[in-house]
Order: C-alpha cells, then structure tokens, then sequence
C-alpha cells in the first residue's frame, strides 16, 4: 500500500482552563483525511522554537486553518484589534514562516479563513477589520445563535475568475458559499490573483499567481460538510492529487 502524502496543519495556542493547548478543529482534519486523501500531521504553534527545515522536509502539503484569534495588526500596520477580538501570536510566528517557504518551495497550499488572511498579511496585503462597517460592504459575519448548519449555510455567491484555479478546476462560474468572517481583504498582497469575488466586491479566494504548486486560499470554509459540497469536493481532492504529485517528486 502506498504512503499517503503527509499534510502539516498548523495549531493554534488556546487556553482552556488555566492552561495552554495546541488544537486543530477535527473538520480540517476529516478534510485532509478524506477529502485530500493525505495523512495530517499538526504542527504546534511554538514560534521560533519550531525546527522549520525539519516540518518543510516532512510535509507534501500545508493546510492552513480558520481560527477565532485575528492575524496581529501588527504585521500589516493596521489598527488596533477591537474590543473582543483576539490574537494568537504564537500561530503567527508559526505559521507564517511556513507558509512563504513552503509555497517558495513548491510545496502544494491550501489556506481557508484565517489561513486566508495570513497568506494576504504574508505577500505585503492589508485587512480591513470590520467589513460590516465598511461603506458598500455586506455583512459577511454569522448569526452566532443559530444552529451550526445555518451559520455553515450558503449565505451569498461568489463569481470565479474566468482564467483562474478555481474555475479551471471545478468547472464552475459561481457558487454558494458560506460566510463567517468580519475581517476581509483591504489591499491584496503582491503577486495574488483574484479566484473570486463576492457581490460587494469582496476578494473571497485568491491564488498566488507564479507558484510552482496548488497555492489556494478561500475566505469562506469548504472543509465544513465538504463531501457534500460539489465545490469542496474538486478543491480537496485537487489539493490531494498536488500532494502526491509533491511525494511522488521526492521519491
């Protein structure tokens, strides 16, 4: 039997109780299980402490996940976070490093949500912090009260580039997608290219243009329910196939 292709999935530092964990939600994971078909291994978010030569000769592929916590302002000179939001700069100093020299590389990247924002902050973008009160913006943010299913529904389309990934790969010219997000892209980061937009004019995935590999984020989530999903399910198992053609490069 064939090795699967290992997928590094960077955590995130939470306290629970009084003490610190590094955690990954298990919808990322069944994703990269079942979806990619690759073999997750979780990376945790110790900043410089982390041996990154060591993670970047193990991986096939990197999975960057949404989170609650917010890229630091800090790296993109924005304001200050408001009131409720919170940071994770151990993810940060994680993350990041990984995530230009993994693509620099050719190792295939997918990127979802905060991973999307990171990949933006990465290649010199901005983000606004509150589209909701942006003029001309939608409210992209969920209902928190409601039922997992409502806040994962599809809340509004997104149009696919004509020439971009997405739509090459999963044939598509627009889709429903979910929204759980109220930060969003200010400026795109040099050398992106837009996959897909909302209708408020909202970048909601982008590509790294000159990649040598799969270099994908999206703002909304595909992992949730992704085997039901006709679009979550071409840009898994894309994502996957990369993976294994990164393997099979090494070998």
């Amino acid at each position: 039997m064939s090795r699967k292709p290992v997928v590094a999935i960077v955590a995130d530092r939470k306290m629970i109780g009084v003490h610190p964990y590094h955690c990954v939600g298990e919808k990322y994971i069944d994703a990269v299980v079942d979806g990619a078909g690759g073999f997750p291994v979780l990376i945790p978010a110790l900043g410089e402490r982390v041996d990154f030569e060591q993670v970047l000769a193990m991986a096939d592929g990197f999975m960057f996940t949404g989170s609650v916590s917010m890229v630091d302002p800090v790296r993109y000179k924005g304001p200050s976070l408001p009131e409720g939001q919170h940071l994770d700069v151990a993810r940060d100093q994680t993350a990041m490093p990984l995530m230009r020299e993994a693509i620099a590389r050719g190792i295939p990247v997918f990127a979802v949500c905060r991973g999307f924002q990171e990949m933006n902050v990465v290649y010199g973008g901005s983000l606004l912090q509150k589209v909701h009160e942006t003029p001309g913006m939608m409210d992209h943010r969920e209902d928190a009260a409601a039922s997992l299913d409502v806040q994962y529904g599809a809340r509004h389309p997104v149009s696919f580039s004509e020439d971009g990934l997405i739509r090459r790969i999963s044939g598509f010219a627009q889709y429903e997608v979910n929204s759980i997000h109220n930060q969003g892209v200010e400026r795109l980061g040099e050398g992106l290219r837009v996959e897909a937009l909302a209708p408020d004019g909202l970048v909601e995935a982008f590509s790294v243009r000159d990649a040598r590999a799969f270099a994908l984020a999206t703002q909304w989530h595909p992992e949730w329910k992704f085997a039901s999903n006709p679009l979550s399910t071409s840009l898994f198992r894309a994502f996957g196939d990369d993976c294994r053609r990164y393997q099979a490069s090494r070998a």
